[in-house]
């Protein structure tokens, strides 16, 4: 009995044991699954409430890029630029002039009171890639709010952004020292496959007479062609920096047919750049470039114009009755061209003149020269040239102000005819590659040597852009016989005969005119920079 007992109680014992451990092992995962999702609740809760509740911290608005915080011209020609470096930075959309694509354009107010650089304008060149910000800049004369994006740590450390803009300050400094210490018109020009700075037929404000791949031009390499310095690179043409340099500004071209083509070279460079391309026209709602005095095209966003002046001689082209009551054309030495009270407040002007002056009239001089009165019998053509520069510069002196224009003369471009000239036969439609060989090129034309004395002797600095050499290697970019798309029936019978060796094919070299000119404005900008002189984007307010 006892025996049986004592079996029968460890029996019991070892029956509860069991039971108990199959309690706790049932009951430890429920632990476990009560436990975690207990934590994952507080966890999610916590999170959502770090979310959405303001942080004591302050924000700062140092994540937007210093060159968005450019001043933006306004109806009221008043800008809310940032006070401090905490808080949200409010900008006010500008406000352009209000216009129609047909109606006539109001010229942006120049030569006010605004002059030639300040820190805006380093702001704006400070960053490699130029990033512009798109909700900040606008043209419906609505104030817009740009805010500093949440960061993910809550603060944003001002020490980084401070680093960045050093960087990029110290980038500019590079660029800028690599440009002045370089001579942009000594070196060659090489293939890049990332050009034309546009595409061929992608600008309709090309003259029929520069779209060569158009008019059935077969080749294209030539437009993958650009100019390398010796001992710098150019930079490449940024169509929005450029844009900003010029807000509320004009750019001019005044000259002849020559400049005609650089004009619109930058135009289609530009409008290929903005974001809305309606918003980019001409002021008189013309669709031909070839014929009319003055041309002016509207960059409605950025309230700016780039406009042309048919200016051939940069002198005026007269009329006087001789003896036997005829009238004869003349050429007024003493007179500056007709245009001239239009773009005299403008803020950027690039002259030329030159491929007149090879004309028979001209070069032979004879009845054909005035000054005042007095019609010379014969004069020289380099003398009468020198007068006429003359002339111009005395205007430029006078009309000009230096603290608050920039003005460039672009050197004279050369013809490559052969076999004859433009009126007798001259060819260049077989021309594939540029010159090699210096050799071939042409000398320095004397009428340029004139030039560079005439500009030495003016008080207004006038900034040479010297492209005849680099100009001369390219007999490969004129239109030739791609100058038009249908040619008349007389043009058919003999369309050899009629070739433009003079102008140049767009996309193509006038491109790298401008980019040389977009050069020559940043380091001359940064020049006034340093001393002290200050060009203002306007409605600026420092």
């Amino acid at each position: 009995m006892t025996s049986d007992s004592v079996k029968h109680g460890g029996t019991t014992i070892s029956a509860a044991s069991f039971e108990l451990k199959s309690f706790l092992s049932a009951v430890k995962p429920r632990k476990a699954s009560t436990f975690v999702y207990a934590f994952v609740i507080t966890f999610v809760v916590l999170t959502v409430f770090l979310v959405f509740t303001p942080s004591p911290i302050t924000t700062v608005s140092h994540s937007i890029p210093a060159y968005i915080l450019l001043p933006n011209v306004t109806a009221s020609n008043t800008v809310t630029s940032p006070s401090s470096s905490t808080g949200t930075t409010t900008l006010l959309a500008p406000a352009p002039e209000n216009l129609t694509e047909n109606a006539t354009f109001n010229s942006p107010v120049a030569n006010g009171t605004n002059s030639l650089a300040s820190h805006a304008w380093e702001d704006m060149l400070l960053s490699p890639d130029n990033k512009t910000n798109d909700t900040a800049r606008g043209s419906d004369n609505k104030q817009r709010t740009v805010e500093a994006p949440l960061s993910k740590d809550v603060a944003v450390n001002t020490t980084g952004s401070l680093m960045r803009k050093q960087r990029r300050k110290s980038w500019m400094r590079r660029e800028i020292k690599s440009l002045k210490n370089c001579e942009f018109y000594e070196g060659e020009w090489v293939k890049d496959d990332s050009y034309p700075l546009y595409k061929p037929g992608s600008c309709n404000m090309i003259d029929e007479q520069f779209t060569c791949i158009s008019n059935g031009r077969p080749d294209v390499e030539f437009q993958k062609l650009k100019w390398k310095p010796t001992k710098c690179t150019l930079p490449r043409l940024n169509g929005s920096r450029l844009l900003e340099m010029i807000r509320g500004r004009r750019l001019v071209f005044v000259g002849d047919s020559l400049n005609r083509n650089m004009w619109e070279s930058l135009v289609c460079i530009l409008k290929g750049s903005v974001k809305d391309e309606s918003q980019v026209f001409e002021a008189h709602g013309r669709h031909q470039f070839r014929w009319e005095a003055e041309y002016s095209f509207v960059f409605k966003d950025y309230n700016c114009t780039v406009e042309f002046f048919a200016s051939p001689f940069l002198v005026q082209e007269w009329e006087v009755t001789d003896k036997n009551g005829t009238k004869k054309e003349t050429l007024r030495l003493d007179l500056v061209g007709k245009s001239s009270e239009q773009y005299k407040g403008a803020d950027i002007l690039v002259f030329n003149t030159g491929h007149w002056w090879t004309h028979d009239k001209t070069s032979k001089g004879e009845d054909y020269y005035q000054e005042g009165s007095n019609v010379y019998p014969k004069l020289d053509g380099d003398e009468a040239f020198r007068k006429a520069l003359t002339t111009w510069g005395r205007w430029v002196d006078k009309n000009v102000n230096p603290e608050k224009s920039l003005v460039f003369f672009r050197g004279y471009s050369p013809s490559h005819f052969s076999g004859g000239q433009w009126n007798a036969g001259g060819a260049c439609d077989d021309e594939r590659e540029p010159i090699k060989n210096e050799t071939y090129l042409t000398p320095y034309p004397s009428k340029m040597l004139i030039l560079e004395k005439v500009l030495k002797g003016m008080k207004t600095p006038v900034m040479y852009l010297n492209i005849t050499r680099l100009t001369d290697y390219r007999k490969d970019a004129h239109p030739s016989v791609y100058r038009k798309h249908k040619l008349s029936a007389e043009e058919s019978k003999a369309p050899l005969l009629y070739q433009d060796c003079s102008h140049w094919c767009l996309p193509g070299v006038p491109d790298s005119w401008n980019e040389i000119l977009y050069a020559e404005m940043l380091v001359k900008l940064h020049q006034l920079r340093g001393n002290n002189r200050r060009w203002k984007p306007k409605g600026y307010r420092s």
